[in-house]
């Protein structure tokens, strides 16, 4: 917000020239925009750090001055509406949206690794990244270590077989906000560089844990997501109103449908922590349509129908609302396909 400096889930309409968003209320859009940003002259930042807990956030500048930041729910969502805003920003110089496309397409995720575990083991004293004082332009930094000692550990641990899939890893990191950049080298990169320069296999440039990097990774309770899951490609995202397991009240969650690997995840709009609060696999899943008339069994509280069911291969029952027939229809043709 402008005036309030809270956080609000807005729904966003990418037009050619402007980015239009809109309020949510129950789950649905109001049918008139809150506000515009127009792109003209516009100058847009991804990701943008000036916020060390929310790592996911795109940052746009007015020709007028006025800075907008925008936070999405995953990695791939950000660097897609960057992609997209980028391109109608620059819509009239073909070469820079083609160089754009190419970056995205050469920066690619590895299966089957967890940033939790990485950061356990990274943090583990005796087999840990080692963690040196160093001094730079007169700023003395505690616990710090270099780009280039972390692209050997993860070498060394395993974690990668090179040096371009280690750097490519550490870049998850910081853009997870596991890590941060210290001291000048490093932070001017994030700033200047291209997406996949933004982490420098250097000597000379400091990286650091971040704050909460070790809360986050010996948490017992927080749900732990393999980046084989949220690798997968794109295919529906959207807000919809899903019934909790417990309380049996109704929220409003962010659905991210991805395909190989299948997987459903969704997000709380709500939290500063910008990772899945819940997801599961497709493979083998049921879904369908639930009748409008009357309560269905197994749903409680005050439902306005839409409703439809996933039953996964392990029975667990997910009731989900949509804000209308047409786009329950629609989520419902893109999941079935994917179990």
């Amino acid at each position: 917000g402008h005036i309030v400096r809270n956080w609000k889930v807005r729904w966003f309409v990418l037009l050619q020239d402007k980015l239009l968003y809109y309020k949510i209320e129950g789950g649905k859009k109001e049918p008139s925009p809150k506000g515009r940003i127009l792109l003209d002259g516009c100058t847009i930042t991804c990701p943008c750090l000036e916020y060390e807990n929310r790592p996911l956030l795109i940052k746009l500048k007015t020709k007028t001055n006025t800075d907008y930041f925008l936070e999405c729910c995953s990695r791939e969502e950000r660097d897609s509406w960057a992609l997209d805003i980028t391109g109608a920003i620059h819509a009239g110089h073909p070469v820079q949206v083609q160089e754009l496309h190419r970056m995205k397409n050469s920066f690619k995720l590895l299966e089957n690794i967890s940033l939790h575990h990485i950061v356990e083991r990274m943090c583990d004293s005796s087999t840990g990244i080692k963690l040196t004082r160093n001094l730079e332009q007169g700023n003395r930094y505690k616990e710090t270590f270099t780009g280039s000692a972390l692209v050997d550990w993860l070498i060394s641990n395993s974690f990668a077989v090179s040096r371009f899939e280690a750097v490519t890893l550490a870049s998850m990191l910081m853009e997870e906000n596991f890590i941060k950049p210290v001291g000048a080298r490093s932070t001017e990169a994030t700033r200047y560089s291209d997406l996949s320069e933004q982490f420098l296999d250097d000597s000379t440039a400091l990286y650091m844990f971040a704050e909460s990097s070790k809360k986050k990774s010996s948490s017992k309770e927080e749900l732990q997501f393999n980046i084989s899951e949220l690798r997968g490609t794109i295919v529906k995202q959207g807000f919809l109103v899903k019934q909790g397991h417990k309380r049996k009240n109704w929220k409003v969650r962010r659905f991210v449908l991805r395909a190989d690997p299948a997987f459903l995840h969704y997000y709380d709009p709500t939290k500063e922590e910008n990772r899945p609060v819940g997801g599961f696999s497709l493979r083998g899943c049921l879904v369908s349509a639930l009748e409008d008339n009357g309560v269905p069994a197994g749903v409680k509280g005050n439902v306005q129908g839409n409703l439809f069911k996933i039953i996964t291969k392990d029975d667990i029952h997910y009731y989900i609302q949509a804000s209308s027939k047409a786009e329950r229809a629609q989520w419902i043709e893109a999941i079935k396909p994917l179990t």
